[in-house]
């Protein structure tokens, strides 16, 4: 069952093997053709083993909409104005709803879009080591490289949803 707008979901993002990672509360705000839009609201506490992080302003996350597992192997972030950058997407194995539960296992590398524009891949370093010390199989590591590719590429561009889709979701959240 996928919750419905306004439901309370939980965001639960593991490391390859299941191994914990980053969790945190949200809501749901509703769905488009890009995908499910979850509100992160400022002020919200994220943790994960040996780290904890406030949101410093409103966030949105984008769950990509159904369709092929090789074209939805990420989950993306837009922050509001004030934020430490404006687009943060992580690549990951392809998210699932599990009733309220958002399940994702991140696959190290990330897009961001920093705050003057710039563009960039992060942490190559950390899935060169990875794909090695937790054996990620050969289709694991086409989707994480491939994924970032595309994603990269759409946000360079402006292509949708990295095209200010996110505003309106923005305002939503704002708005509660």
């Amino acid at each position: 069952m996928t919750p419905a707008p306004g439901d309370a979901v939980r965001m639960v993002l593991t490391k390859w093997g299941g191994l914990p990672h980053w969790e945190f509360d949200a809501v749901l705000l509703g769905s488009d053709g890009h995908g499910d839009w979850v509100g992160i609201p400022g002020g919200t506490h994220m943790s994960r083993p040996g780290a904890e992080y406030v949101a410093p302003v409103d966030q949105v996350g984008l769950v990509p909409a159904p369709g092929p597992d090789e074209e939805r192997g990420w989950l993306a972030t837009f922050h509001a104005d004030g934020g430490p950058v404006l687009v943060y997407v992580d690549m990951t194995t392809p998210p699932a709803w599990d009733g309220p539960t958002l399940r994702a296992v991140d696959l190290d590398l990330d897009v961001v879009r920093g705050t003057t524009g710039l563009v960039w891949v992060d942490d190559e370093d950390e899935f060169a080591e990875h794909r090695i010390r937790f054996d990620y199989p050969d289709e694991i590591v086409r989707l994480a490289m491939s994924s970032c590719d595309r994603v990269h590429a759409a946000v360079v561009a402006g292509h949708a949803p990295y095209d200010g889709s996110a505003d309106a979701w923005l305002e939503r959240l704002a708005a509660r």
